[in-house]
């Protein structure tokens, strides 16, 4: 890829074009609760509020509405609301929420599980549990952050469902497809979407320095790849000077995605 907008203040690391991709899944979003699990989300929701996306709110981690941008790990100067739980379980039911969740395995339709390895009656590993993540998937657009891409977490079948995917929503019927949807996928290689005839994993875009190659021998499922794939957009000056300075000073990015 070319050098556009980046003159001046250095060319971006792979971490930032991570935090790109996943502060595009909150363009036009409105005035809607964005939940970012991890330090690359959080810093991609700071950077879309600063930028494209100045209607959406942020929490501090736990009660709280921001209403400045602060660093990631630093308290807000500013509040402009509560949020304890119960409320946000009801922005959660209405939809006015898009949430980024991890994935410790995620198959080709879009199943999450963040909750065992193995049988689930004698699990080899235990995980966080299924928490929050099929009521996040029926009631809300809710998105996904893989830092390590590989066929350990991209896999053919999940060994349990916590978030819901495309072909078990349509089984359910309407009342599970009604709000339904995954926007993306983003990883440490590319981006990717669901917008598929059949509903299942597409190539969206590669980060630079990465191939179609790469990330299909990463992936234990057939990808949907198109003809052309093109590079997960550049970072502009003005946002590699906003995550840089502004939002993670202390380059919390490039541990969690490293060069």
């Amino acid at each position: 890829m070319s050098g556009t907008g980046t003159t001046g203040i250095g060319s971006a690391s792979r971490a930032e074009y991570c935090v790109v991709a996943c502060a595009e899944a909150w363009r036009g979003a409105g005035e809607v609760l964005a939940s970012p699990m991890g330090t690359v989300p959080a810093i991609g929701a700071r950077l879309a509020r600063l930028t494209f996306s100045p209607e959406l709110l942020l929490t501090d981690g736990e009660a709280l509405l921001m209403s400045d941008t602060p660093a990631v790990g630093v308290r807000p100067g500013s509040v402009e609301g509560w949020l304890p739980y119960r409320q946000h379980l009801t922005l959660t039911a209405t939809g006015r929420r898009h949430v980024m969740m991890g994935a410790s395995q995620i198959d080709r339709h879009g199943n999450q599980n963040i909750s065992c390895i193995g049988d689930w009656a004698r699990p080899t590993r235990q995980l966080l549990g299924v928490r929050g993540a099929p009521v996040n998937t029926l009631n809300n657009p809710t998105s996904y952050w893989v830092p390590k891409h590989s066929s350990r977490v991209f896999v053919e079948h999940v060994d349990m469902v916590s978030g819901v995917g495309y072909d078990r929503a349509a089984v359910a019927g309407p009342s599970a497809t009604r709000y339904h949807r995954i926007p993306e996928v983003v990883s440490n290689l590319g981006v990717f979407d669901f917008e598929t005839p059949d509903r299942t994993m597409r190539l969206r875009s590669l980060h630079p320095g990465v191939s179609v190659q790469q990330v299909t021998e990463a992936t234990g499922f057939t990808l949907a790849v198109p003809g052309e794939v093109p590079f997960t957009r550049e970072p502009t000056e003005d946002e590699l000077r906003l995550i840089r300075e502004v939002i993670d000073p202390r380059g919390l990015r490039e541990r969690e995605v490293p060069a």
